[in-house]
């Protein structure tokens, strides 16, 4: 697979796209449905709470509800929590600031796309129907690896299943375990400003939101630059 250009620029061989909390806002039907589900034990669950399982594996997510007193079988919990989400997808698909214009420009780079998250297949799907076909050519979920980001696992997955070395794509993440996950498998990485903060790191690039990314900015990327366009909003 030959890497297209942009101008004097080479674009990536590949982009591999978390897809909660960076292409769709989708965080508060999260903590939504784990406030509901903690609601049932008497247990209340904050905004902070639900924080700390952003870009977590449903299964990892699961065992640390179940210790603060979610009495259920982690099965349970995942399946009660991507139900609940899946409910809100189908009145909504919430899309990131710029998130469906870089898509579109992406697919009229003719640059090669795969969908990278923790979700289950059934809540991917909704996403990978929503943009359409031809955007994906590969989704891996949380069901299709064993070990869950921050682990590479997730981004090595994508990468071979699109025949491309790591090191030519470029991954775009929002939470710590998802930016963890796409820097140790070996790939540029541009965080996306979400719901939490994104503190500096060797290697990382950050973007307040994908309104500010364009084919520019992802040939930078690729040509080695770290781009940091948060101007101390961090």
């Amino acid at each position: 697979m030959t890497a297209p250009t942009q101008g004097t620029g080479v674009l990536p061989r590949a982009l591999l796209w978390d897809m909660d909390g960076t292409l769709i806002d989708t965080e508060p039907y999260w903590i939504g449905a784990e406030r509901a589900l903690m609601a049932r034990f008497g247990v209340e669950w904050t905004e902070a709470d639900g924080a700390q399982l952003v870009g977590m594996a449903l299964t990892d997510a699961a065992v640390i509800l179940q210790a603060a007193g979610a009495d259920l079988p982690t099965t349970e919990i995942t399946a009660e929590l991507t139900g609940a989400v899946g409910e809100g997808l189908a009145r909504r698909i919430p899309w990131q600031p710029g998130a469906r214009e870089l898509l579109d420009a992406v697919r009229a780079a003719g640059i090669p796309c795969a969908l990278v998250t923790m979700s289950y297949a059934a809540l991917a799907a909704r996403m990978v129907e929503a943009v359409g076909p031809g955007v994906f050519d590969v989704v891996v979920t949380g069901e299709d690896v064993v070990n869950g980001k921050p682990h590479p696992e997730p981004y090595l997955r994508a990468a071979e299943l699109m025949g491309v070395p790591i090191e030519d794509c470029v991954a775009f993440e929002d939470s710590p375990p998802g930016i963890s996950s796409a820097l140790a498998s070996g790939a540029r990485t541009v965080a996306v400003r979400a719901l939490l903060p994104i503190p500096a790191r060797d290697s990382l690039s950050r973007v307040p939101s994908l309104e500010g990314v364009d084919l520019d900015v992802i040939t930078r990327v690729v040509g080695g630059e770290v781009v940091d366009l948060m101007e101390g909003r961090d």
